[in-house]
């Protein structure tokens, strides 16, 4: 066998559930951003004590269990995450661009606090170092992770 041969045979090794290396990549790659928004959105309403809009609690509804579904799939070498994982990775992402254009002006209803005495998605407070604001962190990340979902999925079709 050439050397050639045996280098795309170890390529192609799968990691579990006929799973390949770089698939298997892709899904792991999306559960460390999922993970890092949900422990983001964790520290940011419990240790800073920011309550988060309503349509921030719509995008934590998404992501928590998107943080637990990648990583079982992530440790099972579960290919197949991308039928179950990305249409809550796509919705959530609807609702997070739903929000940034509400936070960029571009739709013109107002955002409102989620009580009377709590943040608005709108101020100063809910940005990351007074540039990011959290509709386009949230954005990014659902984003992120459908992107991945669809690598992953369209690398085992093939």
């Amino acid at each position: 066998m050439e050397r050639s041969e045996t280098m795309a045979k170890g390529s192609a090794m799968t990691t579990g559930a006929g799973t390949t290396a770089n698939t298997w990549a892709f899904v792991f790659s999306a559960w460390l951003i999922a993970l890092a928004a949900s422990l983001s959105a964790l520290f940011i309403g419990e240790v800073m004590g920011q309550t988060p809009c309503n349509l921030c609690w719509h995008q934590r509804a998404f992501m928590f269990p998107l943080a637990v579904i990648l990583a079982v799939a992530s440790f099972r070498g579960d290919a197949s995450v991308s039928r179950y994982g990305l249409p809550l990775a796509a919705l959530g992402a609807a609702i997070a661009a739903f929000h940034s254009l509400l936070y960029a002006r571009i739709l013109p209803a107002a955002i409102e606090p989620c009580t009377q005495d709590g943040p608005s998605c709108s101020g100063v407070e809910m940005t990351v170092l007074g540039i990011l604001p959290l509709p386009y962190l949230s954005l990014a990340a659902f984003g992120s992770i459908a992107l991945l979902l669809v690598l992953a999925h369209r690398r085992r079709s093939t």
